[in-house]
């Protein structure tokens, strides 16, 4: 793996994350917030943080209070360059730990069985984001159980769904539908530095298994490159099983970001 790709990585998931949102950015680190969604993780948040003294990390740490003093959480991005005498601070004030995998396609998409049934429309009218809030609330309903955790608020889902049409036109949603029935969505970016990204995956249960995730997945690929990406990048959780779908249509494994959260 070259030191350039882990680099664009990196990039191309920090600017990601910061469309449609207010980004402050300091020599320590940089603040991402959205008074607008302030309850929703990724639209309010730190990154790029290089504090690795006491006195820096209490800085950063006494910002982000500031920063972020909208919202009830605390959530930090860690990059290769984010010292680990900050993480340690974290781990020792109780925050908890996440990891994601980062997943890269750079070449095609491997010949697939043609999906009949299956219409893909892009997200465009006031009725399709209904839609999409629609299917977003079965997914958090789906997985505070899998997780067996509180279950988030329709008002986070309302959020939540608002924190990705402020990110709108870059980035492009679609649904699918089956026999005018939608039942799943999924995003496409084109990025800015050759490496686009695909993200937030869902099908609805009753339709797994029939080739709807493929759809969407093959619709956003093509979306990201026609609009300036040569490779395209994937996240999945460390411990969930769609990182294996991803590697099956040809996402190789590159890198594991981790990210640390303290809750209200």
């Amino acid at each position: 793996m070259s030191g350039g790709l882990l680099t664009r990585v990196f990039e191309t998931v920090d600017a990601y994350l910061a469309l449609g949102n207010e980004v402050i950015d300091s020599p320590l680190a940089r603040y991402v917030r959205n008074p607008e969604a302030p309850r929703v993780y990724d639209a309010n948040h730190v990154t790029r943080v290089r504090a690795g003294t006491p006195k820096e990390i209490d800085t950063v740490l006494e910002r982000t209070e500031e920063m972020l003093s909208a919202s009830g959480h605390r959530q930090f991005l860690i990059d290769p360059e984010a010292p680990l005498p900050f993480e340690a601070c974290l781990a020792l004030a109780g925050f908890d730990v996440s990891e994601e995998l980062e997943m890269v396609l750079d070449g095609e998409l491997p010949d697939g069985r043609e999906v009949h049934g299956v219409e893909l429309r892009p997200v465009t009218s006031a009725e399709d984001w209904a839609s999409v809030e629609v299917l977003m609330r079965l997914d958090h309903e789906e997985e505070s159980k899998r997780e067996d955790r509180a279950e988030l608020l329709p008002e986070v889902t309302h959020q939540v769904v608002a924190s990705k049409q402020f990110k709108a036109p870059a980035v492009q949603f679609f649904l699918a539908s089956v026999k005018r029935t939608d039942c799943g969505y999924f995003s496409a970016w084109p990025g800015t530095n050759g490496l686009g990204k695909v993200e937030d995956l869902f099908t609805h249960p009753d339709f797994r298994h029939r080739g709807v995730a493929t759809a969407l997945v093959r619709q956003c690929v093509d979306d990201a490159r026609a609009r300036g990406a040569k490779d395209v990048l994937i996240g999945a959780r460390v411990d969930d099983t769609p990182k294996q779908m991803y590697a099956a249509l040809g996402f190789r494994p590159v890198c594991v970001i981790r990210s640390w959260l303290r809750s209200a």
